[in-house]
């Protein structure tokens, strides 16, 4: 099926779009929402914003859509594009966290500038292609080698500007920010316009030292970040083990520190295993401090609760009705792409939603849940807000007329992929076409380059 073909006119409407009620800043007038959350609407489109919006009907002429879904940019929170791509080379051989941990690293060994460039650059074409607006990469920081990966990050940033916002934080060890080195990088952090990142995932086992043995290395890690004014994201409590209460510690640390730049902490899986008082407790100093939390449905159901033989017991997913319940933001993001932490995925954010539905269970109500990968990372991370209101960029209209109970039934619908198919773009439509990626996989159809 072609995409569909939109005016040349700086003005145009789009008519009969559905369109989920949680992606509106207000209700529209007249409009009403049925039983699955959706209003079905009329967009009037200038300049490649919405520039208003109408009850279904209301518009005399214009592209109709006979009732296909109408989806604001959507916005990727988390994701690792300095090492997507490289499953080919180097495969997890086992699958789990720690195969994924050790591929990956040996990995580096190819990490020059050219190398992580094209496979940076092929992340991005899929996003884009797939409707992604803005996205937050997080870059593999030991240092020297770091400096490789924040050159390609801020050459790619200033590139593409107008199509994609990118922004980019740290990822180590937590230790590394120990001593000279910890400086270094947080300096060309702050240089690089990105945010203070790091894991405490993987030291010894997963998590489990004692807090106060972490402590120490916590308050460094937010003195540095404190010095030169930068956001944290963080990489915490990805495993199944029950010992790994680091979201508490963070939580509890921004608040005796006073710390106010913004914090959103990522995986979080543990608490899912903790015991009810303590979880609650850790949503209420979450709440307190303002953290923002982003799961990853998708490599967490790939990586958690695997062991030879046996059947995993749990989905890997964090608490999100009850983080949402208690007025933390949650939003659902990508992660890792073809690489030992997840062989599969292709930056499609429509997916990760769809996944996320089905396995945190976001349905029955959908209520506010689409905000999940458009409005809520745009306010967490600080990108522009993802919503159909007028003066935002129109996102993608859906060419088959589906409910959301099918779009969240079926696969993702046909898609231009690469930039002169994009919606809104006016050089034409693309048709589907399998592209290869730079290490030489199929990578189901996108990734042509910008």
């Amino acid at each position: 099926m072609p995409w569909l073909d939109l005016p040349a006119a700086p003005s145009f409407w789009l008519r009969d779009a559905r369109v989920a009620a949680g992606f509106l800043a207000a209700p529209v007038p007249g409009a009403p929402i049925d039983t699955e959350g959706v209003v079905r609407l009329d967009l009037r489109i200038s300049g490649g914003q919405i520039a208003e919006l109408a009850p279904e009907g209301s518009a005399e002429d214009g592209v109709d859509l006979d009732g296909g879904q109408v989806w604001p940019g959507l916005i990727d929170a988390h994701v690792h594009l300095d090492k997507t791509q490289i499953w080919s080379r180097s495969a997890n051989p086992d699958g789990t966290h720690a195969g994924a941990r050790a591929a990956s690293t040996a990995d580096r060994t190819h990490w020059d500038e050219a190398d992580i460039r094209g496979r940076f650059e092929f992340g991005l074409a899929c996003a884009y292609a797939h409707g992604t607006v803005a996205m937050r990469t997080h870059i593999d920081s030991y240092w020297p080698q770091a400096q490789i990966g924040w050159r390609v990050f801020r050459a790619l940033r200033d590139a593409l500007a107008g199509r994609i916002e990118l922004q980019a934080s740290s990822i180590c060890p937590l230790g590394q920010f120990a001593g000279l080195d910890g400086a270094a990088l947080a300096d060309e952090v702050a240089n690089s316009g990105g945010v203070l990142g790091m894991s405490t995932t993987g030291i010894g086992d997963p998590d489990w030292p004692v807090i106060a043995s972490l402590q120490d290395q916590l308050d460094r890690f937010f003195t540095l970040a404190e010095e030169r004014d930068l956001a944290l994201d963080l990489h915490i409590d990805e495993t199944g083990d029950t010992r790994a209460r680091m979201l508490h510690a963070v939580a509890a640390t921004a608040l005796r520190r006073n710390f106010r730049r913004p914090i959103q902490c990522g995986h979080c899986c543990a608490l899912a295993l903790q015991p009810a008082e303590f979880a609650a407790e850790t949503i209420r100093l979450c709440a307190e401090t303002g953290i923002a939390i982003v799961s990853l449905p998708m490599c967490n159901m790939y990586l958690q609760g695997r062991a030879p033989g046996q059947t995993p017991r749990w989905r890997g997913v964090t608490l999100a009705h009850e983080f949402a319940a208690s007025g933390v933001p949650v939003s659902f993001a990508s992660d890792n792409c073809r690489d030992p932490f997840y062989a599969y995925g292709d930056y499609d954010l429509i997916e990760v939603y769809r996944e996320a539905v089905r396995i945190a269970h976001l349905d029955h109500p959908f209520g506010l849940w689409p905000r999940s990968v458009g409005a809520t990372p745009a306010r967490s991370p600080g990108f522009r807000a993802s919503r159909h209101d007028p003066g935002r960029r129109h996102g993608r209209p859906d060419p088959v007329p589906r409910p959301v109970h099918d779009r969240i039934a079926g696969a993702s619908a046909e898609r231009p992929r690469g930039f002169a198919g994009r919606p809104g773009d006016r050089r034409g439509a693309a048709r589907l076409s399998p592209a290869r990626s730079p290490t030489g996989a199929i990578d189901g159809g996108s990734g042509r380059r910008f």
